[in-house]
């Protein structure tokens, strides 16, 4: 019978038992010693910061142009604005961005360990691994959205915990505003807020107050989406929150429509027909084109037809921002999305999802394995943004391959195949009982790990560095799940050593 008891740091606020616990304090001065000198040794590597074509400069683009609404989610464009008040050279920005991902890591692991006793052990090495990670050194040197949304998913992970244990109104106001910010800056945390609604529920603060967190929290996202959807039907005419999403589901579609015999293929309404018809014409012509496995080569290629349709449309039209003309097409593709996997559900989940869930379970390293592309220049965006004198960046590398996050798909691998056999273990061994602060957090951390895969698998693209909180979150319930498992066969031994005793 599992009987194991844990109890919080209780009796004492977070900053007592971050810096008035001798062995917490020691840890945080070593961990911020670590911190700063991997840091210098890796901008000594890599001076410059890294960017992922298109993306990066995308981003700049929005930012320079103060735009309200952006290809990409315009959360990191205006922290790129709020970061520039301060600092222009890229060095502020990365440094800036590394710093956030260590702490909310920190902030994390020892929340965990203010609310639940961990031993030893696992603490050293949960520890060691925020720590010295060269994942979070990389993707904090990225003029991209990840390492930000890293840090914000793992700031709001540890308030659900504070929510669930020790609530405040305090906690509630910063989950609300951490929520909004991740919500602003990737698509990803649109199941956020549902994940928010399980530890609202297991919290034991009374209804009322449930209600006023919950219901700051989606004021403040309800503001956000409505502010969205109104700037872009300004703009193209339509409502719709993220003309992105609707560009994503048709090139989803389109992966799986590729694999419909022809004599299989069903008609479309009439709206849809010329579209239609230019990909049975490029699936009946090219039936082996090389656009991958559930990537994302249909929405962003030129010469295929989703951006050859758009050309199309506005032809004549000579005065209409390619802005303007891409996010027209997001209600359109929404929809011919849908249309495809209604009428081809089973094709979806065989030529989308699965090969997704491959990728899911072993993410390619994808824009994190090459240094700035392998190109030694930058767009002229950044070198305005930056203040650089031209437009070179170098590594003192002697590739450009980052050959250390190589061996992460393998790691991502085994600690999701190791968290499902863990937690098949721990309803097995009916550890929900008699262990009800465990039991909340396992039961968190589940529904978020199975909330994220099946959001990720089903809607879009996988790569590492989208990766990195599930990761995160894989890792460190792993080790508490072994660390449980550990002291109950050691309280198990215990008791059968006392009853040999007796007898």
């Amino acid at each position: 019978m599992n009987t194991i008891q844990h109890t919080p740091a209780g009796e004492h606020t977070f900053v007592q038992f971050l810096f008035h616990n001798r062995r917490n304090r020691t840890i945080l001065y070593w961990a911020a010693a670590a911190i700063v000198v991997q840091f210098i040794v890796f901008k000594y590597l890599y001076p410059f910061a890294n960017y992922i074509r298109d993306d990066s400069f995308a981003y700049l683009d929005a930012a320079l142009d103060n735009m309200t609404i952006a290809t990409y989610p315009i959360g990191y464009s205006k922290f790129l604005r709020l970061v520039s008040v301060f600092a222009k050279p890229d060095l502020a920005l990365v440094s800036l961005q590394y710093i956030m991902i260590q702490c909310s890591t920190l902030f994390f692991l020892f929340t965990l360990f203010y609310f639940y006793r961990v031993g030893r052990l696992t603490q050293n090495i949960l520890l060691c691994f925020m720590v010295v990670n060269p994942l979070f050194l990389h993707m904090g040197n990225m003029v991209s959205s990840d390492g930000l949304f890293l840090a914000l998913s793992t700031t709001w992970f540890a308030l659900l915990l504070w929510i669930m244990y020790k609530p405040s109104s305090k906690i509630n106001f910063w989950h609300a505003l951490v929520l909004l910010a991740a919500f602003t800056v990737r698509y990803n945390a649109l199941i956020y807020p549902f994940i928010s609604l399980l530890a609202f529920g297991l919290s034991k603060l009374p209804l009322r107050k449930k209600v006023l967190g919950l219901g700051l929290a989606f004021l403040l996202i309800g503001w956000f989406v409505g502010l969205s959807m109104f700037q872009y039907k300004k703009l193209t005419g339509h409502y719709q929150f993220s003309p992105f999403s609707g560009w994503q589901l048709a090139n989803n579609a389109m992966y799986a429509y590729r694999k419909v015999d022809s004599a299989a293929r069903k008609p479309v309404p009439l709206k849809f027909q010329a579209l239609d018809k230019m990909n049975r014409r490029m699936y009946d012509r090219y039936p082996y084109l090389p656009v991958g496995e559930a990537g994302t080569y249909y929405m962003w290629a030129p010469s295929l037809p989703l951006m050859v349709y758009k050309e199309d449309l506005f032809a004549k039209d000579t005065t209409t921002s390619e802005f303007k003309k891409w996010a027209s097409m997001g209600p359109l593709y929404s929809s011919y999305g849908l249309v495809l996997i209604k009428n081809y559900p089973i094709h979806y989940l065989r030529y989308f999802a699965a090969p997704n869930s491959l990728n899911y379970f072993f993410p390619p390293v994808e824009f994190l394995e090459k240094y700035n592309g392998y190109k030694t220049t930058v767009l002229e965006s950044a070198v305005t943004w930056f203040g650089y004198t031209n437009d070179q960046v170098r590594t003192r590398m002697k590739s450009g391959t980052v050959y250390i996050l190589q061996y992460y798909p393998f790691l991502v691998s085994i600690t999701n195949f190791m968290l499902f056999l863990l937690f098949l273990t721990y309803l097995l061994m009916k550890g929900w009982q008699n262990n009800s602060i465990f039991n909340k957090i396992i039961l968190l951390a589940g529904f978020v790990w199975l909330a994220n895969a099946a959001f990720t698998i089903l809607s879009a693209p996988v790569a590492l560095r989208f990766q990195a909180f599930p990761i995160l979150i894989s890792v460190t319930f792993s080790l508490l799940l072994i660390d449980w498992i550990g002291r109950l066969m050691q309280q198990m031994k215990l008791q059968n050593q006392k009853q040999s005793l007796a007898i």
